[in-house]
């Protein structure tokens, strides 16, 4: 599940949720998943990259975004409770620079100085 938002350099699509059940598991499915989702991002939403959160334990998920070319811009303090998230980001073809994915200034963050727009 995937949405647009953001505006000028900002604007991106960005990955609310992506599952697959157990037995469907380690079938190439979530790389497919995000490969639709990019894909729409990058052409029919002229962004300029995707995003996503992703709790700093789950390695298997980090591992596995990077993977798919996805770096950490940026490490939100507390973003799940108790825990943090790493903010993932991937450049669209529009971003020719790829300034988008450039780690931020300030790497570690709490939520409330997130910029979205």
């Amino acid at each position: 599940m995937g949405k647009s938002e953001g505006s000028e350099r900002l604007w991106h699509g960005h990955v609310t949720a992506v599952t697959v059940a157990p037995a469907f598991r380690r079938q190439n499915l979530a790389n497919k998943l995000m490969q639709t989702l990019e894909k729409v991002t990058e052409d029919y939403h002229e962004a300029y990259f995707v995003d996503l959160f992703v709790r700093a334990s789950n390695k298997v998920a980090i591992e596995m975004y990077e993977r798919f070319g996805y770096t950490a811009y940026r490490r939100v303090l507390n973003y799940y409770g108790e825990e943090d998230a790493f903010d993932m980001r991937k450049a669209c073809k529009r971003d020719v620079t790829k300034s988008s994915v450039v780690r931020a200034a300030k790497f570690e963050q709490n939520p409330w100085e997130i910029e979205f727009d």
